[in-house]
């Protein structure tokens, strides 16, 4: 069993072990008409998707926040999961790390609406906590979903939990990043998080290595790199 794999195992397990924690007794998977094979597009799957209950974040949120951007974009950022700004508006990345992407995203020569943005998960963690196991594969088959509908030429992950989530590893993000990562076809750019590269703005190191890969994105795209400046 490859290493993603058995990530994706790991994070069934704990979602069947939630359900039956709970005193279900009847786990009702996403059809495999809908998310698994995306056929209706991102509306579709917002349809299956409903006022979900499938976790117990659905106790604690707000707002539902599924996604939104170019549905054909070539390339696709995914997050963790939506904050306290995010919970309230239903957008990603709408906060002050919101910000800093989309000026990230300008940087790169494209605006928001040509980029699709997602999560991980599509319900705040209270407190802004990781995202339990049990959290991430409830909301998996939607995120991947997402990806099949889109179908981005490159991905950006976010920070440790969507590379986690997105490649079935648990390396460290300052492992992961720098470098493409080949996920059923499409390659995935770890990067750090921008709630990181803001909490660490002091030491400007951080926002030059992610700059750095985003370059890289641009290259693959075929995007005009240019010779200077920090992405932000």
């Amino acid at each position: 069993m490859s290493e993603r794999s058995g990530e994706f195992a790991r994070q069934v397990r704990a979602y069947l072990e939630y359900q039956l924690s709970q005193g279900v007794r009847k786990i009702v998977l996403p059809s495999p008409t809908g998310p698994a094979r995306a056929a209706g597009g991102l509306e579709a799957i917002r349809d299956e998707l409903g006022d979900c209950t499938r976790c117990p974040l659905s106790a604690t949120r707000r707002t539902i926040v599924f996604g939104e951007g170019d549905p054909h974009a070539r390339l696709m950022f995914v997050g963790e999961g939506p904050g306290a700004d995010e919970d309230r508006e239903g957008r990603p990345f709408v906060g002050k790390a919101g910000r800093l992407l989309t000026r990230m995203i300008n940087a790169m020569g494209l605006e928001r609406s040509e980029v699709y943005i997602a999560n991980v998960v599509k319900c705040r963690p209270p407190m802004n906590r990781n995202p339990e196991p049990h959290e991430i594969a409830a909301c998996n088959p939607f995120l991947e979903a997402q990806i099949a509908a889109v179908s981005p030429e490159v991905i950006v992950a976010l920070g440790r939990i969507a590379a986690m989530a997105l490649l079935g590893t648990k390396d460290p993000i300052m492992k992961l990043r720098g470098m493409f990562h080949d996920r059923n076809g499409i390659p995935v750019m770890p990067t750090y998080h921008p709630s990181f590269l803001l909490r660490n703005e002091e030491d400007r190191k951080w926002k030059a290595e992610a700059w750095s890969d985003l370059k890289k994105v641009m290259a693959r795209l075929g995007l005009h790199v240019p010779a200077t400046g920090n992405g932000s």
